[in-house]
Formats: structure tokens, sequence, C-alpha cells
């Protein structure tokens, strides 16, 4: 189904379809965070989802707005964890084929996991990336729907109905911290707060041993943007 992605249309309706796989994550207030910054902090503990982190939320709404046809053919994606036991449950609840890719260094404990669902796990790969590429091998092999896990309007648009949640229980919240990784998350959270409320200021917290989205972000050396030009 091809539609637009990232409007609050959309934010509404996957926040009412992410219902039906979630559990209520209601904020937690925290005393010594609270205390240690001087503000008051409150957590919302998405590891509380019965897959284990919110990604169940943008693979289900992932898969609601596929077409019959798309889920029929088999679903796949690539993950060393969490978006895995997100799709496989997504899958698992609309009937649907799972293959799910794992780097061969996942721990045991997740890949046990996401086969629990009833995916079928396929090792691959010492990285990520590694395990990326063997899916998507595997998806035009097999006429796979392949389901990114965080490079995907729909997927960002799922994750992002935390952010729904958090200004209804939280109505004056002045700032959100959201970690990025891939940065569907972030994509979706940011989008949908600044919709709601423009004065919300979105913070993105990434390791400092593995900070993309900060160099990305920084200006190219000289002799770096002299060797992309010649």
């Amino acid at each position: 189904m091809e539609q637009e992605m990232l409007t609050l249309k959309q934010f509404e309706e996957a926040s009412e379809k992410v219902k039906e796989v979630t559990q209520p994550t209601e904020l937690v207030y925290s005393e010594f965070l609270s205390a240690q910054t001087g503000n008051k902090v409150y957590l919302k503990p998405e590891n509380m989802q019965y897959t284990g982190a919110y990604k169940v939320r943008g693979a289900y709404y992932k898969m609601s707005t596929l077409k019959e046809e798309e889920r029929s053919k088999g679903i796949i994606t690539a993950s060393a964890g969490n978006h895995a036991q997100g799709v496989a449950y997504a899958a698992k609840k609309y009937g649907a084929k799972a293959v799910i890719v794992m780097p061969t260094t996942t721990p045991l404990m997740k890949v046990n996991r996401t086969k629990s669902y009833g995916a079928e796990v396929v090792l691959y790969g010492d990285v990520y990336d590694e395990a990326c590429a063997k899916a998507y091998e595997l998806a035009d092999e097999h006429g796979y729907t392949f389901i990114h896990p965080f490079d995907d309007p729909a997927v960002a648009t799922g994750q992002g109905t935390i952010a729904m949640e958090i200004i209804k229980e939280l109505p004056l919240v002045d700032y959100i911290l959201v970690p990025i990784g891939g940065g569907g998350l972030a994509t979706g959270v940011s989008t949908l707060a600044k919709l709601l409320n423009p004065k919300i200021q979105v913070i993105g917290v990434e390791p400092a041993g593995a900070n993309c989205m900060e160099a990305s972000r920084a200006p190219l050396p000289w002799k770096s943007l002299k060797s992309c030009l010649w």
C-alpha cells in the first residue's frame, strides 16, 4: 500500500494499531535522575514490552500496511535481536512466514527467543551489514518481503507512537531524550513530538564509542573533501 508516512494522521492510526500488541508502559518518575539533574525526569520502560523492546511497534505497524499478497510471500529481515523479535512476533500475529537473518555473533538467548515466535532463523556473517546483505539476497531469491529495521517510513511511524503516549501522559514535557541507533526511533519520536508541540526539544543520545549520528553531521576535513572531488 503506497501512502504518505510520518504525518499526524498516520501516527494516530499507528497509535491505535500498535495497542493490539503492546503493553501499557506508563512513565516512571526517577527520584535519582531528578535529583542529579535538578529536573523532573521520567522514564518510559519499553523494556517491559512482550518482545522486550519498542521494536515491535514499528514491525507490527509496517506489517499492517502491507498488502495480503506481500505478507503471503513471507517476511524477511536482518537483526541482531530486538527488531528480529518484533518482526517474528508481528508475522506470527498475521499468520505470515518470517525469516530472520542474524549475525553468527548474536547471543543464543536472542536467537532462541526469535525462534520461539515461529520464525526461521538464518545465522550469517559476523556483523549486521553482512547479515543484511544476506537477507536481501534471500528476499530476491525467494520473493520475500523485506522489512528494514529503521530505514522505512512505516517502521519509523510505528516507533514514533511512543511520543504520542508520552505527551498524552505528560502534556507539559519540555525535553524528550531518545537513543539513536539506526535512527528509526529518533525519526518517529522527533517528527511526532514536533507535530504535536513544536516547542518540545528532542535530544538524540548515542554511545561515545558508536557516535555515527554525530560523525555524520560533522563537516568533512578539506583533505577528505578534496579526495572526494578528485
